[in-house]
């Protein structure tokens, strides 16, 4: 049993479609991690394209609550709050329902007659569903609280995560890949806590333009860290054609 690991999709459709391309035939169940919109320029086909693989456990972030209504927005900054807003006038009734239904995190992910322990999914934290996890001691105050080995948190657009050892010492894990398409491998150790970024499908932050996802094998206790090119330059067509905020767009081209 392999799982496809999605995150932080924002409505990028061209990120999107190019894990789904890279990723077919190598995945038997898919999670999401929320943020499914805000800041990209293709809400209602992202969600229709997400619904389409029928996702066996999936959360809420910070943008779809903002985006359907659930939040404000007040306390987004100004690009974000922009586009937040802007979304939720471009979604379908049926999406903004959607997206208003998503569950809170943390969720309890059930591995099935296959070998390996259930795992968490979260949008933020362990703590908080909204809470960004940049810092060892952020990390290590969450991870106190797992239930669970395996924690897959997403939030920061930033791909690798934290490792609590049963000693009590924290570890960052570090991803880097090589050009074009490109493969990382973490083996999980016995006895030892993670929580484990994919990184962000449409809005990478990490430096790496890239579209960011991954595998877990729950059987194997093993994760793979992926990076895909794509389309950038379709998306900030779009995003401009939109008048979305120009920082929105230019930001894609460098992963920041």
């Amino acid at each position: 049993m392999r799982y496809l690991i999605l995150s932080d999709i924002h409505a990028n459709l061209e990120a999107l479609e190019a894990v789904l391309a890279q990723a077919r035939g190598h995945y038997d169940r898919v999670v999401c991690l929320g943020d499914v919109v805000g800041y990209g320029p293709n809400p209602n086909e992202v969600i229709d394209r997400l619904q389409d693989l029928k996702p066996v456990a999936m959360v809420r972030g910070n943008h779809d609550k903002a985006s359907c209504g659930i939040d404000s927005a007040e306390e987004f900054n100004a690009a974000a709050r922009q586009a937040a807003l802007w979304t939720r006038e471009q979604l379908r009734a049926e999406n903004l329902s959607y997206l208003r239904q998503l569950p809170v995190g943390p969720l309890r992910c059930h591995t099935g007659n296959v070998k390996g322990d259930p795992f968490l999914i979260v949008h933020g934290s362990l703590r908080d569903e909204d809470e960004y996890l940049f810092q060892p001691r952020e990390a290590f105050e969450s991870l106190k609280r797992a239930e669970l080995p395996v924690t897959f948190c997403g939030h920061t657009h930033f791909q690798g995560g934290f490792a609590l050892k049963e000693s009590g010492r924290m570890e960052i894990l570090r991803v880097s890949h090589a050009q074009g398409v490109a493969m990382a491998e973490l083996k999980l150790e016995p006895g030892t806590r993670y929580l484990i970024n994919p990184g962000s499908i449409g809005q990478p932050r990490d430096g790496d333009p890239r579209a960011a996802f991954a595998f877990f094998d729950p059987h194997r206790q093993q994760v793979e860290y992926w990076r895909v090119p794509y389309d950038v330059g379709a998306t900030q067509a779009k995003m401009r054609a939109a008048a979305l905020p120009e920082s929105l767009a230019v930001r894609l081209s460098f992963g920041r």
